[in-house]
């Protein structure tokens, strides 16, 4: 198979996730020529990936149609004799099956997928892990059930956070797209409290989060803690929490940068479950979640932006004592 397209733009989590499908495509087809469209502004996470031809982006603010017909003319071009759709909307179902290419393969998810030339159920909520799900759709070349999601920091990546990694370390990523998928602020400064006793401890984020974060180290002020919001970029986080004596993470997109790494991580889950199938695949790897079974819990796949009840208690009632 000479020219493969991976389509997965959704968030910055389901690109690492889909890694391990690229890296079994290579595998299996050595010689092939593999390219992948994402969303814009997730491109950066594939830089330096060994397995990939070419990255191409969807930038849906210059208006979805349009960029629909820009990159499926392009792709025409490149004669792909497979397109592999990870995303269940339908404009990455339209972009697949006007590609051009021979074979469509993707979830039934999606509303074009009864176009596909195959389609396979995408399940949640059963255990099975999202990158299981992924690899479903190429079993029929005989790729593996499972393998950990890839990340490449270049040597830049990691001359620029060297100067952090002296001594024991902990890196925390304390926001979420979605409020109810974060722990709470109050929880993160009592963890901020516990492990700056033992090291530093670097919070990581975007600029928008610079705020949240900045109430965190100030609410402990020793010293200790580090606001690095908006100071590194993807590589360059990802550099980090590989060195890092454990990192602390919600069921967000820096769970699947600890995974990609292999470092020790702990992700917190609030008001979604590891169940759905988005947990850390790091050899050490612990998931903290309320004890208690609650009625309202799960309360969606990806987290609200307040709790629907108003007491977030599958935030606030995580036990912490352990870490």
């Amino acid at each position: 198979m000479k020219r493969i397209l991976l389509i997965q733009t959704a968030f910055l989590g389901d690109v690492i996730l889909a890694t391990p499908l690229i890296a079994e495509l290579k595998r299996l087809f050595p010689t092939s020529e593999i390219s992948i469209l994402v969303k814009k502004g997730n491109e950066s996470l594939l830089e330096n990936n060994p397995h990939i031809e070419e990255v191409f982006t969807f930038e849906k603010s210059k208006g979805k149609y349009k960029e629909i017909f820009r990159l499926v003319s392009r792709f025409r071009k490149y004669q792909f004799e497979l397109a592999i759709n990870l995303h269940r909307f339908g404009s990455s179902g339209l972009i697949t099956i006007l590609s051009g290419a021979k074979k469509t393969i993707g979830f039934d998810k999606n509303p074009f997928s009864f176009v596909y030339s195959k389609r396979l159920p995408h399940s949640i909520g059963d255990g099975t892990h999202e990158v299981a799900r992924n690899l479903s759709l190429i079993k029929e070349f005989g790729a593996v059930e499972l393998r950990r999601p890839e990340l490449y920091p270049s040597q830049a990546n990691i001359d620029k956070v060297i100067s952090y990694t002296g001594g024991p370390f902990f890196c925390f990523a304390p926001a979420s797209v979605w409020f109810t998928k974060q722990l709470p602020v109050e929880k993160w400064i009592e963890l901020a409290q516990k492990k700056s006793a033992e090291g530093k401890v670097y919070l990581l984020g975007g600029k928008q989060d610079y705020d949240m974060c900045e109430r965190i180290r100030t609410s402990v002020d020793n010293g200790q803690i580090i606001n690095l919001c908006g100071e590194l970029n993807l590589l360059e986080s990802a550099a980090l929490m590989s060195s890092a004596a454990r990192n602390y993470v919600n069921d967000s997109g820096p769970l699947h940068i600890a995974s990609a790494m292999n470092a020790p991580v702990t992700a917190f889950f609030c008001s979604t479950i590891p169940e759905f199938g988005f947990g850390p695949l790091s050899d050490e790897s612990t998931i903290l979640q309320v004890k208690e079974k609650l009625s309202c819990r799960p309360c969606g796949l990806h987290g609200h932006v307040a709790c629907p009840k108003g007491d977030f208690q599958c935030g606030v009632d995580i036990d912490l004592s352990q870490e």
